[in-house]
């Protein structure tokens, strides 16, 4: 990981827009500053596209895409992105499975669920869970004391005895019935929403994060870029950032956002 600093003017100029991670990425210990929310609005202002792509749930997601300054978030790890239609003036949703599947999805996460708190004391279910489509998500760190890596690494085991996916983040592992991740579902949404080839303009776009659930989106996009937490996990990632900032968490998205606008306002 190269600091960010010394990421040439001319690659940072040439960026569209910004994909990223939320928690401990534009938050800071699960609070959202106003400076971090400042860099969202300046970088939408100047013409960039900003787009959450995100393990958290839908009625987080309905919010952020209505009152956010962002073009559209995709939530769940993958399954669905939403957006504010200005031209109708309404919310939509696209969800990558059927209500069917995920219905039957949600049915097998409920024995994931027992197993989950029945095999790792201190466990817990988010306290966000209620307003999930399509995922489990477990929590061991954000609202309870926090839990080994063994506890967490126990955790992803069981919903792979499941043949369920599972994605651990800073706060929670996420786990889902799907073929989908927050890689696939963001080319799709790319795509379909803003008529944009991902695969051939991927170096014109940044993803930021911060922890091994990013680790295929550091891996797809040539210039992605970790906040320094994310040096905490990188022993194991498969895939880290190409570039990294000196500042955690929301202040490190700062730093992101002040070398973008900089970068297209020098000469």
């Amino acid at each position: 990981m190269t600091p960010l600093s010394e990421c040439p003017r001319e690659v940072l100029a040439n960026v569209a827009g910004v994909l990223t991670d939320i928690d401990e990425t534009v938050s800071t210990h699960g609070r959202l500053t106003a400076d971090a929310y400042q860099a969202m609005a300046a970088l939408h202002a100047a013409g960039l596209r900003v787009i959450p792509v995100t393990g958290r749930p839908a009625g987080w997601c309905d919010h952020i895409a209505r009152f956010w300054p962002v073009d559209a978030v995709v939530g769940e790890n993958g399954a669905f992105w939403m957006w504010q239609d200005r031209v109708a003036g309404k919310l939509r949703t696209r969800f990558v499975q059927s209500e069917d599947e995920r219905s039957e999805g949600r049915r097998r996460l409920e024995t994931v669920r027992a197993e989950v708190l029945r095999e790792v004391p201190g466990a817990g279910i988010a306290s966000d869970q209620p307003y999930r489509v399509a995922d489990l998500a477990v929590d061991f760190c954000e609202d309870v004391p926090p839990l080994s890596h063994a506890e967490v690494k126990r955790i992803l085991e069981i919903f792979a005895r499941h043949g369920a996916h599972a994605k651990a983040s800073s706060i929670h592992v996420n786990g889902w019935f799907g073929e989908y991740d927050k890689l696939a579902t963001s080319r799709v949404m790319m795509r379909e929403l803003f008529g944009i080839d991902l695969e051939a303009e991927r170096a014109r776009w940044v993803f930021s994060g911060d922890s091994p659930n990013d680790a295929p989106m550091f891996g797809y996009f040539p210039n992605s870029v970790g906040v320094a937490n994310v040096r905490d996990f990188a022993d194991g990632m498969d895939h880290l950032p190409r570039w990294v900032t000196a500042r955690r968490s929301g202040a490190g998205f700062v730093e992101l956002a002040e070398a973008l606008l900089a970068a297209r306002c020098s000469p």
